[in-house]
Formats: structure tokens, sequence, C-alpha cells
């Protein structure tokens, strides 16, 4: 019930333009490279791509690094995007996640993250999140 409400009013807030005159489109390129944050400010993590479905017109997840120092032991999570809200104070993404709560999150390589089309990966990351969704 939180987190409908929560998408609900982050959904109002997406159709009314930012100071810079956008809505709800951005470019990609934008995206990755990002920093992530918990609530608490924190820097938990860093948008290392996003994966697309190819049949509908759907973010499957964004794909969050956590740990590792350049590069070397790297985690991958696959974290619905509907959990991330981009502040622009921050400018970056916020998450309603824990350190804790991405440590025991499952974790994988960036290739295993498109293995079977992505499906698995996704399957994991919205139960774990137990983000609702209407996947086909």
């Amino acid at each position: 019930m939180v987190m409908e409400q929560r998408l609900d009013v982050r959904l109002r807030r997406k159709i009314m333009p930012t100071p810079s005159g956008h809505t709800i489109a951005i470019k990609s390129s934008r995206v990755v490279g990002t920093n992530v944050y918990n609530t608490g400010g924190e820097k938990i993590g860093t948008i290392e791509d996003i994966v697309l479905d190819k049949l509908s017109p759907r973010i499957m997840f964004a794909v969050i690094s956590f740990g590792g120092f350049l590069g070397i032991g790297e985690k991958y999570h696959a974290v619905p995007w509907a959990l991330l809200d981009f502040q622009e104070d921050k400018g970056g993404y916020v998450v309603p996640l824990t350190r804790e709560v991405l440590e025991k999150a499952p974790v994988y390589d960036m290739e295993d993250l498109i293995a079977d089309d992505g499906m698995q990966a996704r399957k994991e990351a919205y139960d774990y999140y137990r983000v609702k969704t209407d996947w086909h």
C-alpha cells in the first residue's frame, strides 16, 4: 500500500515540468553513470546500465554497481526501475533501500543479467524487492 501511494505521487510529480522544462523523458546516456543514494543520503552505488524489454515499452531493471575498487570485485544488482526516484538536488537517484538490503540482494555478473533474456534477473529482482508487476 505504501509503495503504491509512493508510486502514485511519483507519477503525478513526473508529469509536471522540472525547472529545466523536462517532464518524464530522459536519454539513457544521462542515466548511466548516475549515483544512487539511500533515503539517508548515503551513496550506495552507481547506475551502470538499464535493461530494456524489446517486446514491450518498458525498462526491465536498472543495473546498479555496488562495491569493488576500479571495477574489481564489483557486484551488479538488478533493481526495478519503479524503485528509483530522481532527485535534482542530489543529482542522482534515491532508492528506499539500505546498504544491508542491497548486500543481501541477488548479485550478478554483467553477462548473467541478460542470460535467459533477463527473465531470471527480472523475476528475482521484483520478488526480492517485493515490487508488483504485470510483466508478460
